[in-house]
């Protein structure tokens, strides 16, 4: 078991409990999943793009410990030399233990090793409890060798969280250790 998931069923649920005064442990807010994403989004040509896909793909699975699922094209767009089925990113979504350990990870190993970090935003809620947290390259997960990537990108994660305000989500958050910026 992850040591952050301890410190959550031991001590954050209690505190949360005692916070918004929730009658059972059940209606405390958790985590239910984290989904993580990255695009290609240069205009390449379709061969370039599908071996860089591969390249992500493989970061992918080194940073999160899991298979991830390539998104393809609906439509085709030929402003942007796009056709139906191309690949355009890949993404992954995180649950139980993989999840806990993803953001065991990215709170106390990846975040700290952001040049110039203050905190995370405090205002990427979306009003049901989830927060979305971009991060502007991937090179800062330990997992990474610079050498074998082709160029630095930027990913996306979301926390989907049972809250349902934001104050309630930003306190779990908060609780499990996410550094949010001091507002000042």
């Amino acid at each position: 078991m992850s040591t952050l998931r301890e410190i959550y069923t031991s001590e954050i649920v209690p505190a949360l409990q005692k916070e918004f005064g929730y009658k059972t442990t059940y209606a405390v807010p958790k985590l239910e999943k984290i989904v993580v994403n990255i695009s290609v989004a240069d205009p390449q040509e379709p061969r370039q793009r599908s071996q860089v896909i591969d390249n992500i793909v493989e970061q992918f699975r080194q940073i999160t410990g899991q298979q991830p699922q390539i998104t393809k094209a609906r439509k085709s767009i030929a402003g942007f030399k796009l056709r139906q089925g191309d690949p355009l990113g890949v993404m992954v979504t995180l649950r139980g233990k993989r999840m806990w350990e993803f953001l065991e990870k990215l709170i106390s190993i990846a975040l700290p090793r952001v040049k110039d970090f203050r905190g995370v935003s405090a205002k990427a809620f979306d009003g049901q409890g989830n927060y979305s947290l971009g991060i502007e390259e991937q090179i800062i997960f330990p997992e990474i060798n610079y050498d074998q990537i082709e160029s630095v990108r930027g990913l996306q994660a979301v926390i989907v969280t049972t809250a349902k305000t934001n104050k309630e989500s930003f306190s779990l958050l908060q609780k499990l250790g996410l550094p949010f910026e001091k507002e000042e």
